[in-house]
């Protein structure tokens, strides 16, 4: 009997993916546990690995696709003796093939295998307009038109140049040429004039400066949702800043002589081990800091779960530290270094990226002083750590020299007020500089 694959759900919010890379073909013997695909999310880019035993059948998704939603077959397998399918033809050659016999789909007809790689049942073509002199598909006229498309500013990647659907993703905002029938907006002019108001968390796509050599290089789904994110927050979030310098000429000697102690362990702690676990100690001082905003909803947490900004191969990764506070500082040292490698490697599990009540940014190691990082939403604060330097300092009453970092946070005003926050950049300052208390 065969066995539909479907698209896995890898996060809590996953609704749809992009099929990035099939691992296997049709005639392939497959095993529980054998890696079928890499699958891309608005987070990563992760493998996904079978959970039944068959024959490689069909792969009803051609890879690349994007937009897949959660649920829909991806591919099939067929039991043992049975025979594999031939190879459905790509969605594409599909179109192609269409738009060249003219041939309408009948729907009392039962469909082809590749129909479930489309998001969208095929239907008539809508009445001819100056797109239909353009090499395209008839799904992508039809997206066209209904998005308002120049058809003759996308360019096609299709075969012989022949507009496809992917090819739309980057083209929205280009006007057609064949004007648009008016209808009426029963709405108030004010309503009108807020829906058509452009998003906050989109940009028009200005084309790049004539004559400067460039490469279009086209956006990751985890690309499109940084920008998405970030923009979103710094359009609806009210942030603001509480900048403070903190001596970390304590914190060194404690972190060498720990380092000292566990050298045969294998543990290494970094200074960033040590301030994560100082960000969960402050957010457990001053609870009304490690909060949520929710509209007319305000969570309160009451563990400091630590999101940790880390850099991977074509954008960032927030790997979470899980109750900072109350773990010792050798078991997050432990955790992270595991963590942050499968980060790099696209191997973390959608638990261990997913939540968080803060978040830490440190961009020490390149050697930036001081920096204010955009709020990670639904999170009320992000801290943002700059480099240890020697500074002219003060010290116990007369100007010396002492190794110094800046650290910022950003918090959300709707939740965190001004004093809070200072009052939780000032027990941080204290755990930091006095970082005994970190190990009470």
């Amino acid at each position: 009997m065969p066995i539909d694959i479907t698209m896995p759900a890898l996060s809590p919010t996953m609704e749809t993916g992009t099929l990035a890379k099939w691992l296997v073909k049709v005639g392939d013997a497959v095993k529980s546990g054998d890696v079928l695909a890499e699958i891309e999310t608005d987070k990563a880019t992760m493998e996904v690995e079978s959970i039944d035993e068959g024959i490689v059948a069909e792969l009803l998704t051609p890879e690349g696709t994007e937009g897949v939603p959660v649920g829909q077959v991806i591919m099939r397998l067929s039991g043992e003796g049975e025979a594999a399918a031939p190879p459905a033809a790509p969605v594409a050659e599909v179109e192609q093939k269409a738009s060249q016999t003219g041939a309408e789909v009948d729907a009392a007809a039962p469909p082809a295998p590749v129909a479930t790689a489309i998001a969208e049942p095929v239907k008539a073509d809508p009445p001819p307009t100056g797109n239909d002199r353009i090499n395209a598909s008839p799904l992508a006229r039809r997206l066209a038109q209904a998005a308002g498309i120049d058809l003759a500013s996308v360019k096609g990647t299709g075969p012989n140049g022949r507009v496809v659907k992917a090819d739309l993703d980057g083209a929205k905002g280009l006007a057609v040429s064949t004007p648009a029938v008016p209808t009426p907006d029963p709405a108030p002019k004010e309503a009108r004039e807020q829906k058509a108001a452009p998003s906050p968390a989109t940009a028009p796509a200005y084309p790049p400066p004539e004559g400067v050599p460039a490469e279009a290089i086209k956006l990751s789904s985890m690309r499109k949702t940084i920008a998405r994110r970030l923009a979103e927050s710094k359009a609806t979030v009210p942030h603001f800043y509480l900048t403070v310098d903190i001596r970390l000429d304590a914190l060194l000697k404690l972190r060498g002589e720990l380092n000292a102690s566990l050298e045969k362990s294998g543990v290494k702690l970094s200074v960033n081990d040590l301030l994560i676990k100082a960000l969960g100690l402050a957010l457990t001082q001053v609870p009304d800091a490690n909060v949520q905003f929710a509209g007319d909803t305000l969570y309160k947490f009451g563990r400091a779960d630590v999101s940790v900004a880390v850099a991977i191969p074509g954008g960032l990764i927030t790997p979470i530290i899980a109750d900072a506070a109350n773990k010792r500082l050798s078991v997050i040292a432990t955790e992270m270094k595991d963590l942050a490698a499968r980060a790099r490697d696209g191997k973390l599990l959608p638990e261990e990226y997913t939540g968080g009540t803060a978040s830490i940014s440190n961009l020490g190691m390149y050697g930036i002083k001081q920096f204010d990082a955009v709020i990670n939403p639904p999170q009320g604060l992000i801290l943002a750590v700059g480099a240890g330097e020697a500074r002219p300092y003060v010290v116990d009453g007369a100007l010396g020299v002492a190794t110094v970092m800046s650290a910022t946070g950003s918090f959300d005003h709707r939740a965190i007020d001004g004093a809070t926050g200072a009052e939780f950049m000032s027990a941080l300052k204290a755990l930091i500089e006095a970082p005994l208390g970190m190990l009470a």
